[in-house]
């Protein structure tokens, strides 16, 4: 296999710097001759050199190798190949007619995109599998391992080594065992730690097995030269076998090799463990004998006492001071157990060193002290501070004390040095006795419902109160179920926050939740437009707070929470809303052709614009690029029908559009419709968007009507007529009859009764129409099961009719309007109270007198009797005939006949006004008005008109925005107001109404006036204007970051500040506008910033660019932080300035200093993190970057010139015979030193 080098620029400018000094260049600081350039070029050979011959001597291969590698470094590619043969008994799929598809390259594809590596396979003739895989040397492993266990059949072994040997198979953290597996191509298996085998089980190939049992037993065999050792050492000379800090026994291990393990001190064990090579131990385990006999002979024991307490100071931290003493004295201390209740110290060591070493064990008991301090637990957290910043003041001056604060507790622990303790002391007991002097506390009891209405939303109510009266309150959290709250802070703002707390609390305890049930599609509009509409409501309604549920709750109910009276009244002020939505909420769907939507818009949306206000609807058409040709009024009803007939009517103008009605029997038109309107909608498709039309369900109307190009209409008859008789065949249908008068009950109040047993059974009930022969046929269509359902409920229904009886009474026709007014209120409450009777009357015009009553037949009698009392009143009635001129009528009627229907209630009395036609005939003096019962209402309701001078130049603020304004003032006071054209310039305002009225509109328009003509005053003193000369330099500090200052400078005074454009000849004019007195003020504010400005400085230092990024910090936090703190300016360089490490600092001197110091600490800091850095790149940047600048010392290269090269050679003489012979002519053969040749 043969390898080919590509040589780059780098790997050849590494190759020059492997040269010797005379090939690479002559004497430094000498410009090299012609000739001198020459021989200093390397030969061919020299920078190629030719690799080994086979019957080279072993010292000349080892020279040639060494110009290599002395000269240049090999090149390693990151990406190898390996080939893996896999023999056929071995393959796992050995179906040779399927190479290149089937299983096998699935598992191959597989293997490549679980690895990374690329996989290339071919058959042998022995019909074994070569498998080639390049890629990364980890890619390429694992890719074998996968290879080996997918597709080459497994096979297992075991190897037995001893158990103690399996932890070295396995390696730290199992890393040992996953790189033998992966070597290998194996699967291990090591027997658990409670498993008594040594059998270690192998699964993978032949080659495989072999390789990883043979790893295995070296590695056990490694381990068999090891030994270890285990002596018995008694627990208290351990000290003197590990020595201080464990030198000792550190030294030990560095003379002998092998590896000593003491157990701890906290263990309770004598065995001392010696692993390593034989030798080793062994001379270990002497040394240690040996220093054991030694102690053992040589030291003795002195008890003493000392406190429990201080006992830990003669311990130290992590056992220090005892190892200290050891190191000074060579004397052990025996401590005992934390857990034992003993005080007696052992000393061991050897017997002139014991009394220092006593000495020195009652200094370290007796360094440290332990003392308390009194303070109430309420106020520790006052003593700590805010983030501990009053107790980090302590500590810093005295880091040795530490101070212990035990919750509940009256009392603070201090620990420490004696006299670090006694100052640490002395220094809390005057904070103590500060905060005792300065503070109080109370508690108040509030039901914890109410707690998080305290705390407010995001904790606005208690924060407010908070920094109020600037005290603490702890309110228990919801997991404690306290009703405890605690107050903290000065004394008097303790006693207001727990006043307003608990006014607060009584507030909410005499509050009332209630809840409306509005449905969720009407919870959108009633907030509006960024939660503009239920501004206005709470705004009306200010303690009222109003909760509306998540949308994804999908919940109707809309909470109401304040007093009981305002909560009442929100109530009822947000059902009125809900109401006028119902009624304006109706919508109804036009079928418009699409290619006529543009004419119904009109140019610029006239057309529609002009249908939406004179119909007072919302029309809304289909996107341009939506596939929908339904227009979709909203409003009221009648007005829905209304804009509906005029749009209909301009398609029907703009195109030869034909409209057909087919009739098909009513039961079939909700089967003709489908789920959702889908099988009408397939033929409206089919047959080029015809647009078919239903009559209402319950209509028993049997006319569908389609209206669309003539052609269509057709074809979509044909499919209609088709699918209807297709249902028909299909459908069960059963029959049954009732008498005709039953029909209206088995029906029920608004098809309740029907609807019912439909919704039950799934059938269709037909009643007959007035146009059927046979009246008693009442028709079920719909399953079998549907129908015989349905006929069982309706026989029964029919069988409970029949104690129904019905009567007649005789009722004047002119009474008959009295009966069914007001949507037949009489006859309702008739209904309501005697039993649900029912009382039909004749037909308007048909003059019968006859009036039927159906029911039970004790009600019937009952409702007979009363509706004769109410004929005999009604007799009793007189008829008085009022003349009201008819431009009247109208005001008098009222908004939606309003006043008219008051008066007829106040006053029970009915008013008739003449139709239209009969106004236009009559003359408009003698139109009358019939009214029974008291005409002096009727004539009250006359209007008066006045006229109110108002000058002509507030008209228009009069009227207000789009009439808003004049239109507010006739709904407050119910008058009509009139306001000249101004072209007449009249100072005249008409205003009509009832006389009571007048007066009041015009007290209120005169009010309006004088309002107006203050305003206009107001206006004329806000516009002062003041002009203040300010350096340009200063305009951005006075305008402060997003505008800050500015604003709050804006807001404070109420004025208008306006500083010089761009092209503004006068950059130093900023220009105030307001009252006089607030300019002024507003004037001074800013005067005062410049002042403030003019006595800053500017100081210019020098900071490393490298730390430039990290001062300023992400998203500019750190610089931001800096300014803030120390109220400074910085200005750091901008990308390619002359000196990129010059920073500006800007503000007062004294400011400016503690700034700059801060910077250079911080520049300090950040630089040996830089450096660092820097030290780490080095390493890691590529050596041929060293070549790159080496070239470029020696100015611009030549390219790669070498001497001697073959193709440098002289070109062979081609009229030379020897060289080019010719045939036939004889030539001298040339002497070989191998003899003659042969052919």
């Amino acid at each position: 296999m043969s390898s080919v080098a590509v040589l780059t620029q780098e790997s050849f400018n590494e190759h020059r710097s492997g040269l010797r000094p005379e090939q690479i260049g002559g004497a430094p600081g000498a410009g090299p001759s012609a000739g001198e350039e020459e021989d200093a070029l390397p030969t061919y050979k020299d920078a190629f050199p030719p690799l080994p011959e086979k019957a080279a001597s072993p010292e000349g291969t080892q020279e040639t190798a060494n110009a290599w590698t002395s000269k240049i470094r090999p090149l390693k590619s990151s990406v190898i190949t390996q080939v893996f043969h896999v023999p056929l008994e071995e393959r796992k799929y050995k179906d040779l007619n399927q190479f290149g598809e089937g299983d096998q390259a699935k598992v191959c594809v597989d293997i490549m995109h679980k690895t990374g590596a690329h996989l290339e396979l071919s058959l042998a003739k022995d019909q074994g599998l070569s498998i080639m895989v390049s890629g990364k040397l980890d890619a390429v492993m694992k890719a074998r391992k996968e290879i080996v266990s997918r597709l080459q059949t497994q096979a297992s072994a075991t190897v037995a080594i001893p158990k103690e040997h399996h932890r070295f198979v396995i390696g730290k953290n199992g890393e040992k065992l996953q790189e033998l597996e992966l070597k290998t191509a194996t699967k291990i298996q090591i027997p658990r730690p409670d498993d008594t085998s040594n059998q270690i089980k192998i699964s993978g190939t032949k080659e495989g097995l072999e390789k990883a049992k043979h790893e295995i037993l070296l590695i056990s065999a490694e381990q068999d030269k090891r030994a270890v050792e285990r002596v018995n050492i008694d627990k208290v000379y351990h000290p003197f076998l590990t020595g201080a800090y464990n030198k000792l026994v550190g030294e030990m291990m560095q003379e002998t090799g092998a590896r000593i393990n003491v157990p701890p001190p906290s263990v309770n064990k004598t065995e001392i463990v010696i692993t390593g090579e034989k030798e080793q131990v062994a001379l270990a385990v002497t040394m240690i004998k040996k220093v054991y006999e030694e102690k053992k002979k040589n030291t003795t024991t002195i008890a003493v006492e000392v406190k429990k307490s201080q006992h830990k100071y003669v311990i130290g931290p992590k056992g220090n001071t005892l190892q200290e003493i050891l190191e000074k004295t060579g004397v052990s201390v025996e401590i005992p157990p934390s857990d034992s209740s003993s005080e007696t110290v052992i000393l061991r060591g050897e017997p002139d060193r014991l009394g220092q070493a006593l000495t020195e064990v009652y200094a370290k008991a007796n360094s440290y002290t332990v003392s308390s301090v009194s303070a109430p637990s309420w106020l520790h957290r006052f003593i700590i501070g805010k983030k501990g910043q009053n107790l980090a003041k302590i500590t810093q001056q005295m880091p040795k004390v530490h101070i212990e604060f035990t919750e509940g507790e009256d009392k603070i622990t201090l620990e420490g040095p004696t006299k670090d303790v006694q100052m640490v002391q002395g220094q809390i007991e005057i904070i103590v006795t500060d905060l005792v002097n300065r503070m109080d506390f109370t508690e108040i009891s509030v039901d914890p419902k109410f707690h998080r209405h305290l705390i407010g939303k995001g904790g606005v109510n208690i924060n407010r109160i908070k920094e109020l009266h600037k005290v603490s309150v702890r309110i228990p959290p919801d997991n404690e179920k306290s009703t405890v709250i605690r107050i903290e802070g000065d004394p008097q703002g303790v006693q207001e926050a727990k006043k307003e707390l608990l006014e607060l609390t009584t507030r909410m305890e005499n509050e009332r939740t209630k809840d409306l049930i509005i449905e969720q599609r009407f919870h959108r509009a009633i907030i509006g437009q960024k939660g503009e509409k239920i501004k206005e409501v709470r705004d009306k309604f200010p303690e009222v707070i109003i909760n509306f549920p998540d949308p994804a709750q999908k919940s109707d109910i809309v909470q109401l929470r304040g007093p009981r009276n305002e909560v009442e009244k929100c109530a009822k002020f947000m059902q009125k809303i809900v109401a006028e939505m119902v009624e304006n909420g109706f919508c109804l769907s036009v079928p418009i052709f699409k290619q006529f939507h543009r004419n119904i818009i009109g140019k610029g949306g006239s057309n529609i614009k002009k249908i939406r206000e004179e119909t007072s609807t919302k029309i809304d058409l289909p996107a341009e690029n939506s596939n929908s040709e339904m227009i979709v009024i909203t409003g009221k009803k009648a007005n829905c029908e209304v804009a509906r007939t005029r749009i209909l009517a301009i398609q029907k103008e703009l195109a030869n559009i034909t409209e057909i009605e087919v009739s098909i029997p009513s039961k079939l038109h909700n089967s003709l419709i489908g789920s959702k309107g889908r099988f009408v909608r397939s033929i409206m498709e089919e047959c080029g968007g015809v647009h078919i039309h239903f009559p209402t369900e319950g209509s028993g109307i049997d006319k569908v009507t389609i209206r669309g190009p003539a052609e269509e209409v057709e074809k979509a008859k044909q499919q209609l007529l088709a699918l209807a008789e297709e249902k028909q065949t299909k459908s069960h249908t059963a029959e049954l009859r009732a008498k005709p008068e039953y029909h209206k009950f088995l029906i029920g109040k608004g098809g309740g009764n029907i609807r019912k047993v439909r919704d039950s059974t799934g059938a269709r009930i037909i009643f007959p129409t007035a146009d059927d022969q046979d009246q008693e046929l009442i028709t079920v269509v719909g399953t079998e099961e549907a129908v015989r359902d349905a006929q069982k409920e309706l026989e029964e229904l029919i069988k409970s009719l029949d104690n129904v009886v019905e009567d007649n009474m005789i009722v004047d026709p002119k009474h008959h309007r009295y009966f069914v007014a007001r949507r037949g209120q009489v006859l309702r409450d008739l209904a309501d109270e005697y039993g649900g009777v029912m009382v039909s009357f004749p037909r308007t015009g048909t003059q019968s007198d006859k009036v039927t009553l159906k029911g039970a037949k004790e009600c019937v009698e009952a409702a007979k009797k009363r509706m004769l009392e109410i004929v005999e009143d009604l007799d009793a009635q007189v008829t008085i005939e009022c003349v009201i001129t008819q431009k009247f009528h109208r005001s008098i009627m009222g908004p939606k006949g309003s006043r008219i229907q008051q008066i007829t209630r106040d006053h029970n009395v009915q008013i008739k006004f003449p139709e239209r036609e009969d106004l236009q005939a009559a003359p408009p003096a003698e139109a009358p008005i019939q009214e029974n019962g008291e005409a002096e209402a009727g004539e009250a309701l006359v209007p008066v008109t006045i006229e109110v001078e108002v000058p002509f130049d507030l008209h228009r603020y009069i009227i207000g925005q789009k009439g808003s304004g004049i239109r507010k003032m006739m709904d407050e006071f119910e008058v009509n107001i009139q306001v000249p054209a101004p072209e007449q310039q009249s100072d005249k305002i008409s205003i009509s109404g009832l006389a009571n009225h007048l007066d009041r509109a015009k007290e209120g328009l005169l009010d309006r006036v004088k309002e107006l003509q203050a305003d206009q005053e107001d206006r004329a003193l806000r516009s002062f204007k003041l002009t203040i000369t300010v350096d340009p330099k200063y305009h951005p500090k006075i305008i402060g970051r997003k505008g800050a200052i500015i604003t709050t400078i804006r807001t404070e005074h109420d004025v208008n500040i306006q500083f010089p454009d761009k092209n503004d000849e006068n950059q130093d004019q900023i220009t105030i506008t307001g009252y006089e007195h607030k300019a002024i003020a507003a004037r001074d504010a800013i005067q005062a910033i410049v002042d403030e400005l003019e006595e800053m400085i500017s100081e210019d230092i020098t900071l490393d660019g490298r730390v430039h990024a990290r001062i300023i910090g992400a998203r500019g936090k750190g610089i931001r932080k800096i300014m803030d703190e120390f109220k400074v300016d910085l200005r750091f360089p901008q990308s390619g300035a002359a000196d990129p490490n010059l920073v500006t600092v800007t503000g007062r001197p004294e400011l400016v200093d503690e700034a700059i110091d801060h910077l250079l600490n911080l520049e300090e800091e950040f630089m040996a993190d830089a450096v660092e850095n820097e030290t780490k790149m080095a390493y890691m940047r590529p050596h041929g970057g060293s070549a790159s600048a080496m070239d470029e010392q020696r100015g611009p290269s030549k390219g790669f010139v070498v001497r001697e090269a073959p193709w440098t050679e002289q070109a062979p003489d081609m009229s030379s015979s020897e060289d080019f012979p010719s045939f036939g002519a004889p030539v001298a053969p040339k002497a070989s030193p191998w003899g003659p040749k042969r052919f």
